[in-house]
């Protein structure tokens, strides 16, 4: 591991926690829930039970778990309505790991960047046909 100093390392925790509303649920290889933890409601998710499926209790899983041993990231996964998060699915021997980040500033970047390719896109076709109207072609 790259020798960094703990200031960084403190920093870059504090600031994945607070400002990317870290979450976490612990699954084992049966689809139960062992464990949870973080800021799950800031992405709709409530009322969970320990020792149930976590598919049946957290919709956007299905399908994804039990994980193959290879990480997977899902990066700007809508989850609900307003709310978007990348998530990292990893193994380690307690059980499948599913984390979630809060994505929705870069998904509101990129929505932003998207539009403004569109209004360039638009407008020089605009000019085109212009140009070409008045040289009558």
């Amino acid at each position: 591991m790259a020798d960094i100093p703990n200031a960084i390392i403190l920093y870059i925790l504090n600031f994945i926690i607070e400002e990317r509303s870290l979450a976490y649920l612990l699954v084992k290889k049966d689809g139960c829930l062992i464990a949870w933890g973080g800021k799950l409601a800031e992405y709709g998710i409530k009322n969970l039970s320990q020792g149930k499926q976590v598919c049946e209790q957290v919709f956007f899983l299905e399908g994804l778990l039990p994980l193959d041993d290879s990480p997977l990231f899902l990066p700007l996964m809508n989850i609900a309505v307003g709310i978007c998060a990348d998530i990292h699915i990893f193994h380690s021997e307690e059980g499948d790991w599913v984390l979630l980040l809060n994505s929705i500033l870069d998904e509101n970047h990129l929505s932003a960047m998207q539009q403004e390719a569109n209004y360039s896109s638009l407008a020089q076709e605009k000019s085109e046909k212009l140009i070409n109207h008045l040289s009558g072609n």
